[in-house]
C-alpha cells in the first residue's frame, strides 16, 4: 500500500502541528530540517517513533494540541518503566467512536443489539472504547468491566446480551463456566468482538463452538486511539483498517525498509488526523502483513492479517530463536490437546530448559502424548523441551490477558 496524495497532505498537517508544538517528534523533524514531504519516498525517510520516545515524554510531553482542547488522557497497560500518557481532544474521542462504530457495523452488529463490555475501564483504552463505539451505534451497552464472573453471567442471562466484548482469555473462561453450570440454553449471545491479545485457531474454535457465536478480531493499541482501528469481517480473512484515519506500513524489523504487500514484517502506524498526540511512523512491534487484493465482502478498506506475534516475543533457548506462535502451531497439530498452554523457561545446572504445559482429557495416555509433542518440537525447532500434560482446566484462566510465557531466568 503506497501512501496516497491525500494521506501525504494529512501527514504534512500533522508535521506542522508536531513542529509548532515542539513535541519530541517535532524536535526530531526540526533537527533533520524536514518541514514537509511530497512523495512516498520522502515519507519513508521520515524517522520512526518508538515506545521509549513516548515514555521519555512522560507525563505530558506528547501533548500537541493546546491544553484547553484536551478532554481526556489514557495510558498504555505496560507493566515496566514509566507509563505512556496519551492526551485526547474531543475530536479524537469522537473519531475513535466513529471508527469503533464502523467495527461493529462490519461485524453485522446493529442498534438493536445488547453489548456486554467486559474489558477494563479507567486509564486503559479498552472498556470505554467498546462503550463509546456502541453508543455511537445506538446499541444498548451493559458496561460490566472485568471480573465477577457470577455477576457477568447473571447479567448476560437477565439482559439477554447478544454481543460479548472481551479478551480471548476471558471469553474462554466464560464459555467454560457456562458449560460447567449448564446454562447454555439461557444465553442469547450471537457474536463476540475479541481483542487485546494474540490467539490461535484452536482457541477460536473452542470459544466459537462452546458459546455458539461468530467471532470477530478487533485491533488497536492505546498509542493509536485504542481498540477499534481495524476488525475482521464475516469472511474472516484479515482485519479491515480505516485508512482515512491511519496509514499502515509493514517494515523489515532489522533494516527498517518497507516490504511488499503480502510479506510479513513489523506493523508501523501513522495517525492521519489525530490532534492530542499525533504519531508518525510508530513502530508497534506487532508482526503481520498487508493482505493484497479485494476482500470477498467488497469493502474498499485495506486488510491487515491477524497479528502473528511480536518482535519482542522472541525467546532464545539453547542458541535457537523461538516465537510462541511456533509452539502454538505445533500444538495445533495435536487434536488431543486443548487450546490452553503455558511455556516456562528456566536456567538449571548451567543450561536453559523449556517446559511446555498442555491440557488434555482423561482418555489419552499422558506420557505418550508428552513424548510425541517433545519429538515434534525437536524436529521442527531444533531442541527438546520438557512436556508436561495435565487435565483440562488445570492451567490458569484469566479475566484479562493470559500470560503464556513465563521466563524464570530473569525473575
Amino acid at each position: 500500500m503506497r501512501i496516497s496524495e491525500e494521506q501525504i497532505r494529512q501527514v504534512n498537517k500533522q508535521i506542522d502541528a508536531l513542529v509548532s508544538s515542539g513535541s519530541f517528534y517535532g524536535k526530531k523533524l526540526k533537527e533533520a530540517g524536514i518541514e514537509h514531504i511530497s512523495s512516498s519516498e520522502d515519507f519513508e525517510n521520515l524517522p520512526f517513533s518508538e515506545k521509549n520516545d513516548l515514555r521519555d515524554a512522560y507525563p505530558l510531553g506528547l501533548m500537541t494540541a493546546p491544553e484547553k482542547d484536551i478532554v481526556r488522557i489514557h495510558s498504555s497497560s505496560g507493566t515496566t518503566g514509566l507509563p505512556v500518557i496519551i492526551p485526547y481532544t474531543a475530536k479524537d474521542v469522537d473519531d475513535w467512536a466513529i471508527m469503533f462504530k464502523r467495527c461493529y457495523e462490519m461485524a453485522g452488529i446493529t442498534n438493536m443489539d445488547r453489548i456486554q463490555v467486559t474489558p477494563g475501564y479507567g486509564l486503559w483504552t479498552a472498556g470505554i472504547g467498546f462503550q463509546n463505539g456502541a453508543e455511537k451505534l445506538g446499541a444498548m451497552v451493559i458496561p460490566m468491566g472485568p471480573g465477577n464472573t457470577d455477576k457477568q453471567l447473571q447479567m448476560m442471562m437477565d439482559m439477554k446480551s447478544t454481543v460479548l466484548c472481551s479478551t480471548s482469555s476471558y471469553a474462554l473462561l466464560l464459555a467454560e463456566e457456562i458449560e460447567k453450570r449448564g446454562i447454555k440454553d439461557q444465553i442469547h449471545l450471537k457474536k463476540g468482538v475479541i481483542g487485546s491479545e494474540r490467539w490461535g485457531e484452536k482457541m477460536r474454535q473452542r470459544i466459537s463452538n462452546e458459546l455458539g457465536i461468530e467471532l470477530y478480531d478487533i485491533y488497536g493499541l492505546t498509542e493509536i486511539y485504542g481498540p477499534g482501528i481495524g476488525i475482521s469481517c464475516k469472511h474472516d480473512c484479515g482485519m479491515h483498517y480505516w485508512d482515512d484515519y491511519i496509514y499502515i506500513e509493514i517494515i523489515d524489523p532489522k533494516t527498517g525498509k518497507n516490504v511488499p504487500d503480502g510479506e510479513f514484517g513489523e506493523v508501523v502506524i501513522t495517525t492521519l488526523v489525530k490532534e492530542g498526540a499525533p504519531l508518525i511512523r510508530y513502530r508497534t512491534h506487532d508482526m503481520s502483513r498487508i493482505i493484497p487484493g479485494t476482500c470477498p465482502c467488497g469493502s474498499p478498506f485495506p486488510r491487515l492479517d491477524v497479528i502473528a506475534g511480536r518482535t519482542d516475543d522472541m525467546m532464545k533457548i539453547k542458541g535457537v530463536n523461538v516465537f510462541p506462535n511456533q509452539i502454538e502451531e505445533i500444538l495445533a497439530g495435536f487434536p488431543e490437546v486443548s487450546s490452553e498452554y503455558q511455556i516456562r523457561i528456566s536456567h538449571l545446572d548451567g543450561k536453559d530448559t523449556m517446559r511446555i504445559y498442555v491440557e488434555t482429557n482423561g482418555s489419552v495416555d499422558f506420557q505418550d502424548l508428552a513424548k510425541r509433542i517433545a519429538a515434534t518440537v525437536k524436529s521442527k525447532i531444533g531442541f527438546t523441551p520438557l512436556v508436561k500434560v495435565v487435565e483440562i482446566g488445570l492451567l490458569p484462566r484469566s479475566e484479562k490477558k493470559t500470560k503464556r510465557v513465563i521466563d524464570e531466568r530473569y525473575e
